[in-house]
């Protein structure tokens, strides 16, 4: 039953790799590769991978890559991908045994994707699981759905799809951040899909370094990224959703740098998000930041005429 090719871009990951794969070795029966990525790694990344991959007897291959990008890795694996279906998971989180056969088995339904639950570990602990909802029959409903945040976040990990509902669908590159959420929604404006509520994997979060994305050049990341995602526009997907998703991202980056105490970054890029269309919870959200920052950007005027007097 060898049907899926399983791929995983991997960057300095020789201390995660070996349970990446091992978390894979019930699945052996189903998978017919794996190709790992070894992007620019520094480390004995493939090394490692090689030698846990012949302990746990799956069909390894290892593909050289000097991309320094997690979508550009993927894409070099997706274009040697030899089977009908195409499971991605990243390099140091976790698959839940029988995941993948649950998620082949609801593929079954003649779906072009099927799309699982996961459980979210944040910085050593574990959250709740996120069950995958807000999606319908309407493929560009869910699309939209997707990037306005009205239906659950896909994670790397959670999802099988058909190679040929990819077809030459690609990651964009260079992007610091939401270049998955991007080739998600390219793919759900236009495949039918089905839903798998067991949890299929354990999505690692570091919480420092998911903020660390929004704080490097900020304003020039955030163009960029930016202009990736008007290019859903050929897809059929509304401009009023695309306006959505740089409200939804524009607040996260609000988020972030006032928690670092960056109020002026954060006022900018809470401008952006106000003004987008946004579900009510994020309309409240964007309230609340709001009167945090003119709250701390009071406390911090009135400290100053202390000293001065």
């Amino acid at each position: 039953m060898q049907a899926v090719s399983v791929i995983i871009p991997a960057h300095n990951a020789a201390a995660t790799i070996a349970r990446t794969l091992a978390s894979l070795a019930s699945e052996a029966a189903a998978i017919g590769e794996i190709l790992l990525v070894d992007d620019s790694s520094s480390d004995n990344t493939a090394t490692v991978a090689i030698e846990a991959a012949r302990r746990l007897a799956l069909p390894l291959r290892v593909i050289k890559s000097n991309c320094r990008d997690a979508g550009g890795s993927r894409n070099l694996a997706l274009a040697e991908a030899g089977f009908p279906w195409i499971y991605m998971i990243d390099a140091d989180d976790l698959h839940l045994q029988g995941g993948l056969r649950a998620l082949l088995s609801r593929s079954q339904s003649g779906a072009d994707m099927v799309v699982g639950a996961y459980r979210r570990r944040t910085d050593g602990e574990d959250r709740q699981i996120k069950t995958p909802v807000g999606y319908t029959a309407d493929r560009l409903a869910n699309a939209s759905a997707y990037l306005e945040g009205r239906a659950r976040s896909i994670a790397v990990g959670s999802v099988l799809v058909s190679r040929n509902a990819i077809g030459d669908t690609r990651f964009p590159i260079g992007l610091a951040y939401d270049e998955d959420t991007l080739f998600w929604a390219q793919i759900l404006s236009r495949v039918s899909l089905v839903l798998e509520l067991r949890p299929v994997m354990i999505y690692l979060v570091s919480s420092e370094r998911s903020d660390d994305r929004f704080t490097v050049k900020p304003v020039r990341r955030f163009l960029q990224w930016r202009l990736a995602l008007r290019k859903l526009a050929r897809c059929g997907i509304p401009k009023s959703t695309l306006k959505a998703r740089e409200g939804v991202v524009a607040l996260k980056i609000a988020r972030v740098h006032y928690a670092r105490g960056d109020l002026e970054t954060a006022a900018k890029f809470l401008a952006v998000a106000r003004a987008a269309p946004k579900v009510p919870m994020d309309a409240w959200r964007c309230l609340r930041y709001r009167l945090k920052i003119a709250a701390r950007r009071r406390r911090s005027t009135l400290s100053v005429q202390l000293q001065r007097a």
